[in-house]
Parts: structure tokens; sequence; C-alpha cells
């Protein structure tokens, strides 16, 4: 089991083997069958839930779906082949930011158009997981090395943490704001099977959380 995310009545979309499905309590049920490697997913404001497949490791072919509220799988773009991974929908449902791990590259793509634009290369690094900021910005946590990086409305990037000794970040994968204030940030790090609690200086943007989308199909 891969990536997930929460919608408004508790129930989770996951990629899970070579499925997307939905865990409503103890129940789980398969929405989309035959992918490659599901990985991310993530809600736009009116239920639409993308997701990336990443393919094979180095070998491109990675995609990006969109399942649509009624039920619908669509084949939204091929533009990240790259092993695309964790991906984030802004809050007017614009634009649907992603990094590909293998590249290593943050891109852009538009909602409405298809377009998709290079934001940054995050050279000497596996990407892996995203959150976004309130001041416009983007954070990404890196597999590899053991950091999480933040990139601003103007494109710069900076270090936020890093572990040299890989033993408090240890392969960070996915990250998300928690608190109240969202001022919080949890990184799940697959090195050492582990949550890390971080003081980033940051606020995130709250997720989307739809009430009705393909599980009610």
């Amino acid at each position: 089991m891969l990536g997930l995310a929460v919608d408004g009545r508790g129930r989770l979309a996951v990629c899970c083997g070579e499925s997307l499905c939905v865990l409503d309590g103890t129940s789980v049920r398969s929405l989309a069958d035959g992918l490659t490697l599901p990985n991310y997913p993530a809600f736009a404001p009116d239920g639409t839930l993308y997701f990336s497949d990443s393919g094979t490791w180095a070998q491109g072919g990675g995609r990006v779906f969109r399942l649509f509220p009624g039920g619908e799988l669509d084949l939204f773009s091929t533009a990240g082949p790259d092993f695309p991974n964790g991906c984030a929908v802004t809050p007017d449902g614009r634009f649907l930011w992603m990094v590909e791990s293998y590249v290593p590259r943050v891109s852009r793509f538009d909602l409405e158009t298809g377009g998709c634009e290079e934001v940054t290369r995050l050279d000497g690094t596996v990407p892996d997981g995203v959150a976004l900021t309130d001041d416009g910005g983007l954070l990404v946590s890196c597999y590899r090395p053991d950091r999480i990086v933040h990139i601003g409305a103007d494109g710069a990037v900076g270090l936020v943490a890093e572990d040299p000794q890989g033993t408090i970040l240890s392969a960070p994968t996915n990250v998300v704001f928690v608190g109240p204030e969202r001022d919080r940030l949890v990184s799940a790090n697959l090195g050492r099977w582990h949550l890390t609690l971080l003081d980033v200086g940051l606020r995130g943007l709250p997720l989307h959380y739809p009430e009705r989308w393909a599980a009610d199909a």
C-alpha cells in the first residue's frame, strides 16, 4: 500500500498493488484495476481524484490518471513519465503539482488545459512527497538524501530539514501539515519505519475533502 487521500466522510482512497481502492471502515473496494504502480492520490475540490501511476523505475512509462466523481477513469497525462509520485491540487482547483522521482523534476499541470510546465529540478535527490504551503510554495520530501526542501513562489529552492545521519529523517517519503493552524509537519520515514514531527516555520494549505466522489458511484 502506498499513497492515500481522505474524503469528507472519513473514507480513504488508497493506492494498493495494481489498483486504486476505497477503504470505508473495514470494507475495501477496488475503483480502478490493471494499473502498473499506482502511487499517490490527491482530490480536487469537485471530487475528481488525480493519481500518479509511477510505472517502472528508470524505464519511463509513468502516467497521471483522473477518476471523475461519476466513476469514469481517464488517462489525464503522460507528460511526466519518469516515475511520477507525490502530488497535490491547489486550493482553486486549477493546478496539480507533481514530482517525478527518477529525473528528478517538479512540475505543474494545468487542470483546465492539460498543459504541463517544469518548475524546477532537484539534482542529486529522489523527490517523493509534496505538501502545499500558504506562502504559495511547495514542500518536497526527498527519499534520497534525507532532506525536505521548500520551493518558493518565485521558484527558489531552500533547505528546511536535513539529517545526514539518517536517524530522525530517514528516507522521508510523504509529508503533511497537521494541527489546528497547520503549522506542524509530519514526515513518514521509510528508512526507519517511524513518523517525525517537525517545526519548519511554515504553514500548510488545507487539503480537499469532498463528500462525494467515485466511491459513491
